[in-house]
């Protein structure tokens, strides 16, 4: 920290990069938490704390007369929510439900392609505003949704769709890759 002293402007670099992994992180963590990961959340909220306080005390140091501390420490933050979500759904860590309720035309194809890419895929009988529909289940990873989603795209791209997180599971059928 000495360097930073002797060297001002790198107190800037170091404040704005250190935001940007803190939060980061801390994106991260809260994600994995409402995915039910409490273990690796714990451990990346110690580094992520460890971060903050080093950065905050940075800005402190500089005392808060020092206004573009201030401004890097805030667009780090900013900037750390947006790589902290970037790298997340690069990840893709947990699973998904997807339901589908296709045109009764495109279903039987749909689920045909689906399961042929070996996802598991649950028909259920539905009724909607224009008649009976299957209504299409897959529980995936997360990583497998936009593979998923071109399947659907190919054989139907004017499915009605929506897609939910899911905290926990038990069986299924996930196709080995």
């Amino acid at each position: 920290m000495d360097i930073i002293a002797t060297y001002p402007i790198l107190s800037y670099f170091f404040i704005f990069f250190a935001r940007i992994m803190d939060v980061s992180l801390d994106v991260f963590r809260i994600l994995l938490l409402a995915r039910g990961y409490a273990i690796p959340a714990a451990v990346i909220g110690f580094f992520e704390i460890c971060i903050y306080i080093v950065a905050l005390g940075t800005v402190m140091a500089g005392g808060l007369n020092d206004f573009r501390r201030i401004l890097v420490y805030a667009a780090g933050f900013a900037a750390g929510n947006f790589v902290g979500s970037y790298i997340e759904n690069r990840m893709a860590v947990g699973f998904v439900v997807i339901q589908m309720f296709p045109y009764p035309d495109h279903a039987e194809e749909l689920i045909g392609r689906l399961r042929q890419s070996n996802y598991g895929v649950t028909v259920l009988k539905g009724e909607g505003r224009s008649g009976a529909r299957e209504i299409l289940v897959i529980t995936a990873k997360r990583k497998d949704q936009p593979h998923i989603m071109k399947i659907m795209n190919e054989v139907a791209s004017d499915t009605f769709f929506n897609i939910s997180d899911v905290r926990s599971l038990h069986g299924g059928v996930f196709p080995n890759k």
